[in-house]
């Protein structure tokens, strides 16, 4: 029997009950996704400090891979929003089953691809060692997890597109709640039975609970009212859905590869100041993404708020989700910038009492925490470009800021002013700053041009 809890109207109603009702269960669902890679570096840490090194090397290389998979969570969300946001069932039908069938071709190939490349892309960001040697034993473990993640991740964005943020919440903490009981267990096995796997057991437990995860979303999709009639054949490839979808997800999954591969510079940068530079980056990294969580979970809302105003043509009430979006992160900017600042040092302890670990990882954040507000407002503005179904500029602006801009200004710092770790900091921070800029001149001409119909004499949109 299907259910009705998922056909949210986001047209009507007030902005903030739409925001609270999306973001907080999406907020929840990130934090529980990050606190699972937290999970995974603590006890990694627990190993060792090569270990905790081969984490981050191996998770990088294995979330570009992953790049495709939030690319058709974005395509299916703006996609299916419009549709449903036009009146359209039969088309918003169509584009949620080819978009589970897409998932799952898409697993298979990047699975293929993920085999020969990963170790050639953890080759160029790691020295030969202890610390390269686990990150490839990881990945190739990890591999198998490819199609959990993918598949839950891009064919949730047909459940967000109704309205729906808790069944991936749901589906995240049931995920974080067995990673907890499995990594012990697989990393030190059963005193007096089994050895155990060492550092490859935190692999097993990801592809464990995640392909969990992925069961979960599809059962939460089949019970959808516009998927009640669905059948087998209706999941065989459509050409013409397939290039809508891939139209859609080919800018976002290649801006968020940019990102990954900008991870790969920052690296490469940090490779020549030693195993403890790329540890603390990898625990870093985990750090100021529980702080970002809010922002997420509310840049992430703007997302089919605004798909669902856009195919129904009220234009004004996308520009209202976008400035409120904007009002709430300024907020969260009040209570985050001063955590990472004063706080992280305090935070990094938590995973590592490597004195030199801690204090790279401390410097990072205080960076970080000056970015905060800016990241906020370059995620909503990605979100908003994608509701209008204009995604190819999400991929210029990142090309730009994590492309070009974070190894150019890397080199800058380091190559040419001789800065140490702090340089990569600063490279970073320039490139971001710089393609906030960028991003609001892409905002001002794309929303003047979907937003102000040419008969309304409307003065131009201004982010």
């Amino acid at each position: 029997m299907a259910t009705h809890e998922n056909a949210d109207d986001l047209t009507t109603g007030p902005m903030a009950r739409h925001f609270r009702n999306l973001a907080i269960p999406a907020a929840l669902g990130m934090l529980f996704s990050t606190l699972y890679n937290v999970v995974d570096v603590f006890y990694a840490g627990r190993i060792s400090t090569d270990a905790q090194a081969g984490l981050a090397v191996g998770f990088q290389a294995f979330f570009i891979l992953m790049a495709v998979g939030f690319g058709l969570g974005v395509a299916l969300s703006a996609l299916v929003s419009n549709a449903k946001g036009a009146g359209d069932e039969a088309q918003t039908r169509r584009y949620a089953s080819q978009g589970i069938s897409f998932g799952m071709i898409a697993s298979v190939v990047f699975m293929c691809i993920g085999a020969f490349a990963g170790p050639l892309l953890i080759a160029l960001v790691s020295e030969p060692g202890a610390y390269r040697d686990a990150a490839n034993g990881y990945f190739r473990w990890l591999i198998f997890a490819l199609p959990g993640f993918l598949i839950a991740y891009g064919t949730n964005g047909i459940l967000q597109a109704h309205g729906d943020t808790k069944s991936m919440q749901r589906a995240l903490m049931a995920a974080f709640v067995l990673n907890v009981g499995l990594n012990p267990l697989l990393i030190w096995g059963i005193p007096g039975l089994w050895s155990g796997m060492g550092f490859n057991g935190i692999a097993l437990s990801t592809v464990i609970s995640q392909t969990g995860a992925m069961g979960y979303i599809l059962w939460r999709i089949s019970r959808l009212d516009v998927m009640q009639g669905v059948v087998l054949r209706d999941l065989v490839p459509n050409a013409a859905c397939y290039k809508a979808i891939t139209a859609q997800l080919l800018p976002a999954s290649s801006a968020i590869m940019v990102m990954f591969i900008s991870g790969f510079v920052v690296q490469f940068a940090l490779k020549g100041f030693g195993g403890s530079a790329l540890a603390a980056y990898g625990v870093a990294l985990r750090i100021e993404q529980i702080l970002l969580l809010p922002v997420l979970g509310m840049t992430g809302a703007l997302l089919p708020i605004a798909g669902q105003n856009f195919g129904a043509k009220a234009y004004a009430r996308v520009e209202d989700a976008l400035f409120f979006c904007w009002k709430l992160g300024f907020a969260m900017t009040v209570i985050a910038t001063p955590t990472l600042w004063f706080g992280g040092a305090a935070a990094m302890r938590v995973f590592t009492d490597d004195p030199e670990v801690i204090a790279i990882g401390a410097s990072y954040l205080r960076v970080d925490s000056i970015l905060f507000p800016i990241y906020m407002m370059l995620f909503s503005i990605n979100s908003l470009l994608q509701a209008l179904k204009r995604p190819i500029w999400t991929l210029w602006i990142s090309i730009y800021r994590q492309g070009f801009g974070v190894a150019f200004f890397i080199w800058i710092f380091i190559g040419v002013m001789g800065f140490d770790v702090w340089g990569v900091w600063f490279g970073i921070g320039a490139a971001v700053s710089t393609g906030w800029v960028l991003a609001l001149g892409v905002a001002y001409r794309i929303g003047t041009q979907e937003l102000r119909p040419k008969e309304s004499h409307a003065p131009p949109f201004i982010p």
